[in-house]
């Protein structure tokens, strides 16, 4: 009977503290929000700090988005490079990674984040998208079509894909699909000066 006692006193003690610790962390996120709602992001930074352990990936990520809002890059990249080992099958980590690896134009690194969570998820649209629009930029337009074409199939309504493509397709001398890219783009956005632009280039 003493020894049931003492374990369910025990269990009590460390339920009160666990209960505590989550207490103690939800008030600083709490506080942390607040922060980043009025631009205040190191301090937003500095709320959590108390309460942060290399262990926990819900304070990793939201490091890693402060530190990036606050123009801390190569500290969001820590930040978020571990909140990827601590969740692997997650996405989230993932996109926020990128946010400052573009902030430092480190684009092949872009690339290879964005293809990770492809591996995870193929019919990404965001990660598809911005693959496109990257290979795009680098007027590769072949490769930039692969990746469009699988945005496009998700999305066939939402300007922009519609109308990436569209320019795509232009480049690639592809005028008969340009052409009915622009159009649609000009359904979604009527007077889209860009997309009247674009079919005033085809021949």
């Amino acid at each position: 009977m003493k020894k049931l006692i003492l374990t369910t006193f025990l269990l009590v003690i460390a339920l009160t503290k666990s209960y505590s610790q989550d207490g103690n962390i939800i008030a600083a996120f709490s506080k942390s929000y607040a922060c980043e709602y009025r631009y205040q992001y190191d301090s937003a930074i500095y709320v959590l700090k108390p309460n942060y352990t290399a262990e926990n990936y819900e304070i990793n990520l939201r490091m890693g988005w402060l530190s990036y809002l606050a123009g801390k890059y190569e500290q969001s990249i820590t930040y978020y490079k571990k909140a990827v080992l601590l969740m692997p099958a997650a996405i989230e980590p993932l996109l926020g990674y990128v946010y400052p690896l573009s902030a430092l134009e480190k684009w092949d690194e872009v690339i290879k984040q964005y293809n990770a969570i492809l591996k995870i998820e193929p019919a990404n649209y965001l990660a598809n998208f911005r693959l496109g629009l990257i290979y795009f930029n680098r007027k590769d337009h072949l490769v930039s079509k692969k990746y469009l074409d699988k945005a496009l199939n998700l999305f066939p309504f939402e300007y922009d894909v519609v109308h990436l493509s569209a320019w795509n397709h232009l480049s690639l001398a592809n005028y008969r699909e340009a052409k009915v890219l622009f159009n649609k783009a000009l359904m979604i956005r009527p007077y889209d000066l860009s997309s009247i632009e674009g079919l005033k280039n085809i021949k």
